[in-house]
């Protein structure tokens, strides 16, 4: 098998590649993953800029040598080229599995919505580095992409109804935009980092009453993880959040979700299982 990692958004620091290689050759010896070069260019806020993004991107896709995508890290930036990429996949690009989440999330969204590949919500590359962690996150979505570990999976999949996971904030972004797939009868999975809970009250009011989010089957939320604190504070927890907005919708809240921006993120298949 052959991974491909690439940067959409912002770079990575260059440690991050023998940390990889050394997982995965403990793990994994009959495994090959390739960095692009362009990881670790730096363009102000980007791994390079739009187009050399955009094109490290296409030329990993499209080759037909490499089994899946890994996602270097999110960020931000991978929205800024899907006009660029979408139009120029070709046949290969239909035959991988593309795993990341964040700001990913443009990148899987996008790629659901037309029907390429297998888009997974799951742990970056870049969380080898988690100091909190010792590699389980980046084992987790390796042990994922290379033999597809159930013990990886979020564990209220029952391979029956179709999922999508996004951070709320990217979710949000994409309603209005013809790069939002089609939800309709899905579990939707969320999650959010680094807000005050009004923000992510606002948010969650986008997402209740977006019409094209009508017709999916249900929410499920993940961790709000990192909460700046705001005054006064917020008046209700996150679970009183969704229900209420869940109701505003008229779907249900299905519970929990195990994702977030943390160790702990589980990996969630967009579709059925």
């Amino acid at each position: 098998m052959k991974i491909a990692v690439c940067a959409p958004a912002g770079r990575i620091d260059p440690i991050v590649e023998p940390r990889i290689k050394a997982l995965a050759a403990i793990t994994f010896p009959q495994v090959e993953i390739v960095f692009h070069p362009q990881c670790f260019l730096q363009d102000g806020h980007f791994a390079g800029s739009d187009a050399v993004r955009a094109a490290a991107f296409l030329e990993f896709a499209n080759d037909p040598a490499f089994d899946a995508i890994w996602f270097a890290r999110g960020g931000y930036g991978s929205n800024r080229i899907l006009h660029d990429v979408m139009p120029k996949l070709g046949t290969a690009a239909k035959h991988k599995t593309y795993l990341g989440y964040s700001d990913i999330g443009f990148m899987l969204g996008a790629l659901y919505a037309a029907r390429i590949g297998r888009p997974t919500h799951g742990p970056v590359c870049s969380e080898i580095n988690r100091k909190d962690d010792q590699g389980h996150c980046a084992m987790r979505a390796l042990a994922w992409l290379v033999n597809g570990d159930k013990a990886s999976l979020e564990p209220s999949l029952d391979g029956k109804r179709p999922v999508a996971a996004f951070n709320l904030s990217i979710l949000n972004a994409l309603i209005g935009t013809h790069w939002l797939p089609d939800l309709t009868d899905h579990v939707l999975m969320i999650e959010e980092v680094s807000e005050p809970l009004y923000r992510v009250d606002r948010m969650l009011f986008q997402m209740a009453h977006a019409t094209q989010l009508k017709g999916i089957a249900g929410v499920r939320l993940g961790r709000i993880t990192d909460v700046i604190p705001n005054t006064p504070e917020f008046a209700e927890t996150p679970e009183q959040m969704i229900t209420r907005w869940c109701g505003e919708m008229g779907v249900p809240y299905l519970g929990p979700a195990d994702i977030a921006h943390d160790a702990a993120n589980k990996v969630v298949p967009f579709g059925v299982i």
